[in-house]
């Protein structure tokens, strides 16, 4: 094969720290409520089997603590991903994780800490939370494949990256976005 015509690797690209910053939020907190909410499962629900031990402690409470901190999350992540991360979203891989985290946030902002407790595994809010805890399990990995696929490695690492550049700190977040506006997109 001619080497001109050889594909060059990709140069990590800049990933706007806001964008890096919420990201990574969402996905720290979507690991751990993702794990927690099987052992949850595990634990109260044992349609599909029961884990090997008894949780102690408030495991519920602190499930529910999780979900609230990604709904606040999401209430500055879902803005940029519709504005400023619009054209990320066209990609099903992309937007089929957020609007997997909607459902899984929304049905579990209805639902009660007593269902679990009380073995109520029908209610529609858990049903429909299940659905988005299984719609994580195959979506997250979807992600993380599309972005190597996409940029390979430098890519993915890119979101992980500390690196500023001028004009990019939370200082100038406000500013970013009202440009944003501004612009009229």
């Amino acid at each position: 094969m001619n080497p001109s015509l050889q594909r060059l690797p990709m140069a990590a690209p800049y990933q706007p720290s806001l964008l890096r910053v919420l990201h990574g939020a969402s996905a720290v907190l979507v690991a751990i409520g993702w794990i927690t909410g099987l052992l949850l499962l595990g634990s109260f629900d044992g349609r599909w089997g029961r884990l090997p031990f008894t949780l102690d402690g408030e495991w519920i409470e602190w499930h529910g603590r999780v979900g609230l901190l990604l709904a606040l999350v999401l209430l500055l992540f879902v803005p940029y991903a519709l504005t400023l991360g619009a054209g990320r979203l066209r990609r099903f891989a992309n937007s089929l994780p957020l609007l997997a985290l909607l459902l899984a946030v929304g049905s579990g902002l209805q639902m009660e800490s007593e269902f679990l407790v009380n073995h109520a595994t029908t209610p529609l809010p858990y049903a429909l939370h299940l659905t988005a805890w299984l719609l994580l399990a195959v979506s997250v990995p979807l992600h993380l494949i599309g972005a190597v696929r996409r940029g390979g490695w430098p890519l993915a690492a890119s979101m992980l990256s500390l690196q500023l550049r001028t004009h990019d700190g939370p200082l100038h977040w406000p500013g970013q976005l009202l440009g944003y506006v501004r612009r009229g997109r």
